[in-house]
């Protein structure tokens, strides 16, 4: 009987990434994916950026330990395995096999020797060692194109964790591209942890993000391409141009800016000002009119202030983002900021977070009611709560809801927005553009 295994991902879409080519090269070594609770094999693939994303890991260990019929082979991989390498075994005895981010292309090897931990950082790039792209793939498929940060932001683990930053020859995400195409996707999301920052190597030279999602354009079923995360520092004229020039190209962008007051982005080193920021986004908006605007931001962060946090807000209602991410700052051993002084209490955070969140949910319920009346395609990706309704993402990557049992998953269709809510967009279908 094959062995099982079962892969749980924490944190960011490049974890997700990852996870599905960890589950592929399991698969390739000959286990069968099943359910966590039965599985022989478990892996936790591992996020750092925040404190209790890691506790949750040493809880699910505790669990696995203590599973009814015995406890299955525990493989920590990821950031945190990258980060506390053999500490975690040492508070975990449990865990086999610890492997990082970079090193999980060895993970089969790894289970073979036992117990083993890899967190090295080698010269050759692990997706050369990964298998081809199983057969079947969702409507929506994520493709890693570039890894690792040199930006050093105070806060971020990310140069410690993936690396100085890396861009995958052209033609292999192209392979990949349309190897995930073939399998049924519809849409690609390109992901870097500096995604605008991608220089892939081509046979005519070096190429951009912007000449990358052209060529990515060009491969046939894909119909729609996204992009993240971005960093204001990388955004160029060709890849804003792009957005004007590639149909597939959706007209939403990413672009964190973690805080609104140029005193905390210096201590953040973000290499940008609030100004500038501003100026960017104008920029942007006024070349690529209606397109949506996503961010980041961190509350919390050492030494922030009541003005500081202000001006967050004030910069939150400026840019009218379509949706954003906000986090109580969390420190990071090993990062610059985790000993600077004027650390923020807990129940500092906790109030501005509040304040925030409800700062950036009217700016997304104002973004959804002026996007009423307009007429869009929709990508249906899954099957809604009642009988006949499909949801899918506008091109702004609003969820919409369409009641018609004509709809199939992976159907493109033109959809009037009828209703707005602060999470999701109420459409009529109008006419099928292109069936799945």
């Amino acid at each position: 009987m094959s062995a099982t295994y079962h892969v749980k991902s924490f944190g960011c879409q490049m974890n997700a990434y990852d996870a599905e080519r960890i589950g592929e090269l399991l698969e390739a070594d000959g286990l069968i994916a099943s359910d966590m609770s039965e599985a022989d094999v478990v892996v936790l693939n591992t996020c750092h950026i925040r404190e209790k994303a890691a506790e949750k890991v040493y809880s699910d260990i505790g669990r696995l330990r203590e599973r009814t019929g015995g406890a299955p082979r525990i493989v920590v991989a990821g950031c945190v395995a990258q980060a506390e390498g053999a500490e975690i075994v040492r508070r975990a005895p449990a865990v086999d096999v610890v492997v990082g981010p970079q090193a999980y292309h060895r993970l089969p090897e790894l289970l073979r020797q036992g117990r083993a931990i890899d967190t090295d950082m080698p010269a050759v790039p692990k997706f050369d060692a990964l298998p081809a792209r199983r057969k079947q793939v969702g409507t929506n498929a994520f493709l890693t194109v570039q890894e690792g940060c040199d930006k050093f932001c105070t806060f971020c683990v990310v140069p410690y964790t993936r690396g100085g930053e890396v861009s995958r020859p052209v033609a292999a995400v192209l392979a990949e591209a349309v190897a995930l195409a073939e399998a049924g996707a519809r849409e690609l999301t390109l992901l870097g942890q500096n995604v605008n920052a991608y220089h892939g190597e081509d046979a005519a030279g070096t190429l951009s993000l912007a000449g990358l999602i052209r060529q990515v354009a060009r491969i046939p079923g894909i119909a729609r391409i996204r992009y993240t995360t971005s960093h204001p520092r990388d955004m160029t004229d060709d890849l804003i141009d792009a957005h004007l020039e590639v149909p597939q190209l959706m007209p939403y962008l990413h672009l964190p800016v973690q805080a609104g007051s140029d005193p905390l982005l210096r201590r953040m080193n973000r290499a940008h000002t609030r100004g500038s920021y501003l100026a960017q986004i104008a920029g942007i908006k006024r070349r690529v009119p209606g397109i949506a605007i996503s961010g980041d931001f961190i509350v919390g962060f050492p030494g922030e202030t009541d003005d500081d946090f202000e001006q967050t807000l004030s910069l939150v209602r400026e840019v009218g983002y379509a949706q954003a991410y906000s986090f109580k700052y969390s420190p990071r051993p090993g990062t610059p900021a985790a000993t600077m002084a004027g650390q923020v209490p807990e129940s500092v955070k906790d109030a501005r977070l509040f304040e925030l969140q409800r700062v950036i949910a009217e700016g997304a319920i104002a973004f959804n009611r002026a996007s009423l009346g307009k007429r869009c395609e929709v990508l249906f990706e899954r099957i809604g709560r009642r009988p006949g309704q499909l949801i899918g993402k506008s091109p702004w990557l609003q969820s919409v809801f369409v009641s018609d049992a004509s709809l199939r998953i992976g159907d493109i269709a033109e959809v009037e927005l009828i209703d707005a809510q602060p999470n999701s967009m109420e459409g009529r279908l109008v006419t099928l553009a292109q069936a799945a």
